[in-house]
């Protein structure tokens, strides 16, 4: 549910062309539909500008088709994240139009298009065994209507590939920045733009990198003035962060 759909609803019954019963059975579901296995948040793109998304990972594949299914009867763009082929193949029987991302492990469904802001968001990424978790990043804020540039495996053991795009990385409107290992990109990037920049910390490292704790921390304390955190391996909340600042 948004403000385009209830507004035509609610101008449909105003100019006599939406009956008030036909109304009333499509507001049934206003704020939450309960499937059982999930309660959908209806009214969360109504609410905050951005529907629900569906966290895969946990879910069975009839589960996430199920709530595909309920999400494809909204005039809303539907995103999947954590999921698995698997997944993919169930929502494909009830969504030809669902695009399978395995690098990103996202389903994305785009049902309606989103006005695109002229500014752009770039996504950075330290090596290439970040991809995954920066493509999740990307995925994220393309379905919600952002352009995004990937620039990809510039981290700190070869700084001076970085400096081959920083004129791409200085012109966009925010920076996510993935990296594991250390950690280390973001801070260099936050010293070179004047721009928000998101921090992502992976998973990718050895031993000392702790499942990505070390890389958290690392950019947690980092000295660049003007960049924020999230968690380990969190594409997800880095992109859509990012949708947010490049859409104020």
């Amino acid at each position: 549910m948004n403000q385009d759909y209830l507004g035509k609803l609610l101008a449909g019954v105003k100019d006599g062309t939406v009956k008030v019963e036909e109304a009333l059975e499509k507001l049934k579901d206003f704020t939450v539909k309960d499937l059982g296995y999930a309660t959908i948040d209806t009214h969360r793109e109504l609410r905050t500008g951005y529907p629900e998304v569906i966290f895969g990972q946990g879910k069975t594949p009839e589960q996430v088709a199920g709530i595909v299914k309920f999400m494809l009867t909204h005039d809303t763009n539907i995103l999947a994240t954590r999921v698995t082929e698997e997944m993919y193949e169930k929502v494909r029987e009830i969504c030809s139009d669902a695009i399978y991302n395995p690098m990103a492990r996202t389903i994305a469904i785009r049902k309606k298009d989103i006005p695109v802001p002229p500014t752009y968001i770039a996504v950075v990424t330290a090596g290439t065994s970040d991809l995954p978790v920066a493509e999740e990043a990307a995925v994220t804020a393309e379905i919600f209507g952002n352009r995004v540039e990937r620039i990809i495996d510039v981290g700190v053991a070869g700084i001076h590939r970085l400096y081959n795009k920083v004129n791409v990385i200085r012109d966009a409107r925010v920076n996510v920045v993935v990296a594991g290992m250390e950690g280390a990109l973001p801070s260099i990037v936050g010293g070179l733009v004047d721009k928000p920049v998101i921090a992502v910390p992976t998973s990718v490292g050895y031993g000392a990198n702790f499942g990505g704790l070390s890389a958290l921390l690392g950019m947690l304390t980092s000295c660049a003035s003007g960049t924020s955190v999230v968690n380990i391996d969190n594409g997800f909340g880095a992109g859509f962060l990012a949708s947010m600042i490049n859409k104020l």
